[in-house]
């Protein structure tokens, strides 16, 4: 089984640009690389897991270059070009076939436990779907890999969940729920999420940002 997290090279003005404002670029960018860190150090300590009675590797599947945020050992293959629901088929298709579970790096409050439950889930069934606050979806799991299941689907709409969900059960496939969790899209997502994992960078990063005041984040220098 595969676990894989599609990422964005955390860049000022390529990432979160929903952040700003009241965000500045360089700090818009810097919590998304510390959302990604906490991303994968769950997704690493998930596949160690002794909950899980078989092989779970990790996969990053990436566009632009690794950082100091991604942990030692994990694979990276590049992203495919085109629009994110071609990017997404193409991350399946890398590992056609296989079992695979895919996320983001929006959700860094995910937990071991839910990622642990999610593979666990994926052996009994034929697809996995966690829900978004936004009516998107912030995880998708295959028994048998496969692009096809993806590709068309619109991305970044209030439907994009629902209309996924459609699509698999459209394939005959049986699809367990995952838990819903809260992308973060905008600046209004930052403070609940982080709440949520008060603990990791991302939470961390949030609190020391809330401490500079709001001028500081409307205003560069």
């Amino acid at each position: 089984m595969r676990l894989i997290v599609i990422a964005k090279q955390p860049r000022p003005g390529r990432v979160k640009t929903r952040l700003t404002p009241p965000y500045l670029p360089e700090q818009a960018s810097a919590l998304a690389a510390a959302a990604l860190a906490d991303t994968l150090d769950t997704v690493v300590s998930a596949c160690a897991s002794r909950h899980l009675a078989w092989p779970v590797r990790p996969l990053v599947v990436l566009d632009g270059a690794p950082g100091d945020w991604l942990p030692a050992g994990v694979p990276v293959v590049a992203q495919a070009s085109g629009p994110f629901d071609e990017r997404l088929a193409a991350a399946f298709d890398a590992v056609r076939g296989e079992p695979a579970l895919l996320i983001g790096m929006d959700t860094p409050q995910v937990g071991v436990r839910t990622l642990v439950e999610a593979c666990r889930a994926l052996r009994r069934t034929d697809a996995v779907l966690g829900a978004a606050l936004d009516g998107g979806w912030w995880a998708l799991g295959l028994r048998s890999a496969d692009g096809a299941m993806v590709r068309g689907v619109a991305t970044s709409r209030p439907d994009t969940g629902a209309v996924q969900h459609a699509r698999l059960e459209a394939a005959d496939l049986r699809v367990a729920d995952l838990p819903m969790l809260r992308d973060v899209d905008t600046a209004a997502d930052v403070e609940p999420v982080a709440a949520q994992a008060p603990g990791g960078r991302f939470a961390a990063l949030a609190r020391s940002f809330r401490g500079m005041g709001e001028t500081r984040l409307t205003q560069p220098g």
